[in-house]
């Protein structure tokens, strides 16, 4: 049982595209990964840093502790939240997770 040379030249080209076939699915999971977990992810986390520069004074927000309150004071990476009348707290920017009313701008008298 001898091997002919022009067999085994024949049988190591096949495998090229065996190697490029089996890792053509490892791609295909990464771009369905892509699509259904990282960038929807990126979305809500650009949303988020967006509402959080927007917060202004007179904006109602909840905060991740659950705590729900006013925002009173707006520094560069905190605010001041009043959760009752007289009550104020500290809180980190970032932990803000939800608006819950936001003020409306004044309308102008015309």
């Amino acid at each position: 049982m001898l091997v002919t040379p022009a067999y085994a030249q024949a049988a190591g080209g096949a495998s090229g595209a065996a190697g490029l076939a089996s890792f053509l699915p490892l791609v295909l999971i990464f771009v369905i990964m892509y699509f259904l977990m990282i960038r929807p992810q990126q979305k809500r986390m650009k949303e988020h840093r967006a509402m959080v520069e927007a917060l202004k004074k007179g904006d109602e927000v909840v905060t991740q502790g659950g705590l729900i309150g006013k925002v009173t004071s707006v520094r560069d990476s905190e605010l001041e939240v009043e959760i009752a009348p007289g009550v104020k707290v500290r809180v980190v920017r970032s932990t803000v997770t939800g608006l819950v009313n936001r003020t409306q701008p004044a309308a102008a008298n015309s």
